[in-house]
């Protein structure tokens, strides 16, 4: 089970996250979120990761140029874009040579929306390597601790579909039954490993590491 932390925003948490080793970390650049991290705090967090641990990077609606930028100043090889982006967007920054986890946003309207999309990216090459599903919640990006229909997302994603990272309120005491009803390639969290906004706690951190890799045994 592929597990992403996401919104680490200090070298205390990244320190912590080192020795969970969980399989990769959000650095979230949206600057309207209470988990923003500014890029010189960002490339102190990349260099207290282990190489095991891979940081990402988390665009919301950024102009191509600074996520381009931004992504080879921190050495970044993952981008995820989180915001309307649009395909050919999408299509320039894959072809800049950075590989792009897409988040969508579900609710109970169902996947056409994103079968629709995932279409048009095949049209235009596109290759993802992952989706990230997140809960639709109206005027916010991510990160609201609401859980995504996971009914509908185990019953309606299509195996030839990229690979699903389920997020979206998943917690330590949530997880286990979010992996064996969805059965996602990853999970990510941010909410529900923090203490605050922001602020990740050590312990739910490593419950959720814990928890994640041996419910998908």
């Amino acid at each position: 089970m592929w597990v992403k932390i996401c919104g680490v925003r200090t070298v205390e948490a990244a320190r912590q996250i080192a020795q969970l080793e969980p399989d990769a970390i959000g650095l979230n650049f949206y600057a309207p979120s209470s988990r923003c991290v500014d890029e010189e705090t960002a490339a102190a967090i990349v260099n207290e990761l282990p190489e095991c641990v891979e940081p990402i990077g988390l665009f919301v609606n950024h102009a191509l140029e600074e996520v381009l930028q931004t992504a080879h100043r921190l050495n970044l090889r993952t981008v995820q874009l989180h915001g309307d982006e649009s395909p050919e967007f999408v299509a320039e920054v894959q072809r800049a040579g950075l590989e792009v986890l897409r988040a969508f946003r579900v609710g109970e309207e169902g996947l056409g929306g994103v079968a629709a999309t995932l279409a048009r990216y095949a049209e235009l090459g596109i290759e993802l390597r992952a989706c990230l599903v997140d809960a639709r919640v109206k005027g916010a990006y991510g990160g609201t601790g609401k859980t995504a229909p996971w009914e509908l997302l185990a019953n309606g994603w299509q195996p030839d579909w990229p690979p699903l990272v389920l997020a979206g309120g998943l917690t330590p005491a949530n997880v286990c039954d979010a992996i064996q009803a969805v059965h996602p390639w990853g999970v990510d969290t941010a909410s529900g490993v923090e203490a605050e906004s922001g602020q990740q706690d050590e312990i739910l951190m490593q419950q959720f590491v814990d928890v994640s890799r041996r419910c998908s045994i």
